[in-house]
């Protein structure tokens, strides 16, 4: 079947197998390897990219259901060149550690931060529990949404 996706505002067409997984799309027919594959049932998280602006798990969704859709990844997170607030949050309070879920808390940070900008910890929390991690514990992560939340109400 062909396929064209948008993916970080840029449409990438080819000819797929219909059963061939979004995650799969991204990182082999685009070249994107930020989205990561990590347990193909959506426990983990790890493949989450925003679809229309919702945080999807790639690793369960098919990439034919994806056609004339649009995706954003870790990638394409950055905002005229520069990190954009969550991407500058994990840098600064140090919410990655060995980074592998990284690509996946992010997308998911920036859907709930759209809804909420002022968010508790508990919140936090339970926006970012669809993603595992398997090395921070979890406070470094949650302190860097709570970073960027602030950062982004100033800005409004």
């Amino acid at each position: 079947m062909n396929v064209t996706i948008n993916i970080n505002g840029k449409d990438y067409s080819d000819d797929v197998e219909p059963r061939l997984l979004l995650a799969h799309f991204i990182r082999e027919n685009a070249n994107l390897t930020g989205t990561h594959v990590g347990c193909d049932t959506t426990s983990c998280g790890v493949c989450t990219i925003l679809l229309e602006g919702v945080p999807v798990k790639s690793c369960t969704m098919f990439a034919v259901q994806a056609n004339g859709k649009k995706i954003t990844t870790v990638e394409g997170l950055t905002q005229n060149g520069k990190l954009s607030p969550i991407q500058e949050a994990f840098h600064e309070k140090h919410g990655l550690q060995c980074g592998f879920c990284t690509p996946g808390m992010m997308p998911t940070s920036v859907a709930f931060l759209k809804k909420n900008l002022n968010p508790s910890e508990d919140e936090i929390r339970w926006a970012i529990s669809g993603n595992l991690c398997r090395c921070t514990g979890y406070n470094g992560i949650v302190d860097s949404v709570k970073y960027a939340a602030e950062k982004m109400a100033s800005n409004q």
